[in-house]
């Protein structure tokens, strides 16, 4: 695909250190990205994630339920705090699902096995829809009557895994594994665990780092021709910081549910990737890139 993107200037709304890959990738396809990071993570109630942890280590909970991959870093920030490792968490009688094909990669390199996860619809509704009722009556070890499901997440996570699964017959609990902030974090509170499936990026240092007012500024005088949208929450800074956008820059939305919290701000998405992952964002620009081509007739395509 290299090439596709060549002469667009991205604004990709991440940290420096969560940015890479999906930079790189950018950068792989002709983009020059620029690093505008307007959210970060804080760890959440250290108390009250460590209780529940702690029931999960003794075999309280069927289930755990890992709903991102800042998730997986928060837990194992914890993990590390106390001196032990996330597979240790997992009892052999408690089952593991995810989002996404992800996500199951990045707790498969922590030594933990997902073995439910959606593949096309990977979000929270894509999670339910796969979900079994209770009681299961597929040997798991839910048949002796636990419908317990623990699921750590952010602060500001919707309701949609907890109100899916109660729906289903399961009794799940929630915990605060980290809080959603602007960026930049507090440095004594903030997310800073790597996770094992991380590579070193190498060009990932290498892109301009942009302040939300910087970025705000080039926005306005056709600097930037797209921004990337990562989350909800990340639609809900750029709307704060950066609109109005003008009609030429392209917003891609890293999926469904962060498509529906930006037009809801009212910010018009030009894409939405079929996959949230690098490749996906990559295609999903290029779509819109070429559907905003003008044609050799001179209208647009």
């Amino acid at each position: 695909m290299t090439g596709e993107l060549a002469g667009l200037r991205v604004a990709v709304t991440r940290s420096r250190d969560r940015a890479g890959a999906l930079a790189d990738a950018l950068a792989a396809a002709g983009a020059e990205p620029v690093l505008v990071p307007l959210i970060d993570f804080e760890v959440g109630d250290n108390h009250l994630l460590g209780a529940s942890l702690n029931r999960l280590r003794a075999g309280e909970y069927a289930w755990l339920v890992i709903s991102s991959i800042t998730t997986v870093r928060a837990l194992k920030q914890w993990c590390e705090a106390e001196g032990t490792v996330l597979a240790e968490l997992v009892p052999p009688g408690t089952r593991v699902a995810t989002i996404g094909p992800t996500s199951v990669a990045v707790l498969a390199a922590e030594g933990i096995h997902a073995e439910l996860a959606p593949v096309d619809v990977q979000s929270a509704a894509g999670l339910v829809a796969l979900w079994p009722g209770f009681p299961a009556d597929d040997g798991g070890p839910d048949r002796g009557g636990n419908a317990r499901v623990l699921l750590p997440q952010s602060n500001l996570a919707e309701p949609t895994l907890a109100d899916g699964l109660a729906a289903k017959g399961w009794t799940p609990e929630t915990v605060t594994a980290y809080r959603t902030v602007d960026y930049p974090a507090d440095p004594a509170f903030r997310l800073t665990a790597a996770l094992a499936h991380s590579r070193p990026e190498p060009g990932s240092g290498s892109y301009p780092l942009l302040t939300p007012a910087e970025a705000a500024g080039e926005v306005r005088a056709g600097a930037v021709n797209a921004v990337v949208l990562a989350s909800g929450s990340a639609a809900r800074r750029v709307a704060a910081t950066l609109s109005p956008l003008p009609e030429s820059c392209l917003v891609v939305a890293i999926g469904q549910p962060t498509r529906a919290e930006a037009e809801r701000l009212g910010l018009r998405i030009a894409a939405t990737a079929e996959h949230p992952t690098p490749a996906g964002i990559v295609a999903a620009l290029a779509a819109a890139v070429q559907q905003s081509t003008p044609s050799t007739t001179g209208e647009m395509k």
